[in-house]
């Protein structure tokens, strides 16, 4: 299924675009991140395991077993801080 990916702050900068669209075998947000990992170099990086790293689905703050569904928008991001 082809979804769009969004990245922002440290890893869009890490990754040097903003997002992209991507064909993927995954179902799940912990899938998905897997095999952007296993792309390597900069994916492995930026979406290690263990790293910290917020996602949303369709604008919608997720857990990783969130379903992913044809055309959904998945956006990776470092947690915030305020202050």
């Amino acid at each position: 299924m082809k979804v769009q990916l969004r990245y922002f702050a440290s890893i869009r900068e890490a990754l040097g675009m903003g997002g992209e669209f991507f064909d993927t075998q995954a179902n799940t947000l912990a899938a998905l991140r897997a095999e952007l990992v296993a792309r390597g170099g900069a994916y492995a990086d930026a979406l290690a395991p263990g790293r910290s790293v917020r996602v949303a689905l369709n604008q919608t703050m997720s857990d990783e077993t969130a379903a992913l569904s044809e055309g959904a928008e998945v956006g990776f991001f470092p947690p915030v801080t305020g202050g």
